[in-house]
């Protein structure tokens, strides 16, 4: 069935589509390395935008989510906090990447044009994953203590799995990938695939790729059940996804230089994980509304992020 706000999601996938061709636009005329100041204006405006956003939710949120009963304030809260979520875990996110990249020796240049597809097929695996997220929680009440004893498990392994042991190409996808396709030794160019006598190779790239993407369905299990613990409109999970995946790559090269600095967020991102998973446990008997949810949100992350600048993690000499 059609959403009664159909007009909201085809102006909106239109947005998306319009940003996504400007940054293909200006990948292929800059095709050289992101420099920081060009990832912090960009970053700058996703933020910018999604701000933006929140604003014109919160004077015409009910028609725009088609969501009458609740409050355009509310939704604004909601979008913004849903947004915050996704957000500070991108961040987090982005040290697997960085992992990823230096373990495949990714030249800068073309670790753009891996965050460009990858955010691809990001937008449509979030897409498929919100709506059965939210089929499950309108059908069947108990996914919802599901979800809240997922988060909680996501919150223990996070604080406790070190992150520098973070998974990184040694996976299962990538050894049977490795197994019945054909790879090249080297990134040809940038290609992802070549024609070599009569015989089609993917590339080095290509690989790093297909990592990228089931990396991101392991952060997507994580993150919507998140997301879906502050609010059930489709439009506000939805929107508040997208809006963090697209600022991802301009994120990563603003960042790149300063994520090992931030050695104690993913305490941080565990504390919100496993928050939010009590949350939903203690749907039924205790409501927590968004505007507190959104506060111990920021909190949480002020403190880690400050607490890692204020001690910095001791620096050792990696070995061969």
């Amino acid at each position: 069935m059609m959403p009664p706000n159909l007009i909201s999601w085809l102006l909106f996938l239109v947005f998306v589509a319009a940003m996504i061709a400007i940054d293909l636009g200006m990948l292929r005329r800059h095709p050289h390395s992101t420099g920081m100041a060009s990832a912090l204006r960009w970053t700058a405006l996703w933020i910018s935008l999604a701000l933006a956003f929140a604003v014109l939710l919160y004077f015409y949120g009910p028609r725009i989510a088609n969501a009458p009963t609740v409050s355009g304030p509310t939704l604004s809260l909601e979008f913004l906090t849903g947004y915050l979520i996704e957000e500070s875990l991108s961040v987090d996110n982005l040290f697997v990447f960085l992992l990823l990249f230096r373990y495949f020796q990714v030249p800068d240049a073309l670790q753009r044009k891996v965050l460009f597809w990858g955010i691809l097929g990001a937008i449509l695996m979030r897409g498929l994953f919100i709506a059965a997220g939210v089929v499950l929680l309108n059908q069947f009440h108990w996914v919802i203590y599901l979800f809240g004893a997922f988060l909680l498990y996501a919150g223990a392994r996070l604080f406790f799995h070190p992150r520098d042991s973070a998974p990184t190409a040694d996976n299962f996808v990538t050894r049977l990938a490795q197994r019945h396709l054909r790879f090249t030794s080297g990134f040809e160019h940038g290609r992802f695939t070549v024609l070599s006598n009569g015989q089609r190779y993917f590339t080095r790239l290509a690989l790093v790729l297909l990592v990228i993407e089931t990396t991101d369905i392991i952060f997507a299990v994580d993150s919507i059940p998140a997301v879906l613990a502050v609010t059930r409109q489709p439009f506000i999970v939805f929107t508040s996804n997208i809006f963090a995946i697209l600022g991802l790559r301009a994120l990563y090269f603003a960042l790149a230089g300063l994520m090992e600095r931030f050695h104690l967020l993913h305490y941080g991102l565990a504390i919100i994980l496993a928050f939010i998973g009590l949350k939903m446990l203690s749907a039924h008997y205790l409501t927590i509304p968004t505007a507190a949810a959104l506060g111990v949100v920021v909190t949480v992350l002020s403190a880690s992020i400050a607490l890692s600048l204020a001690f910095p993690a001791r620096r050792t000499t990696p070995s061969s």
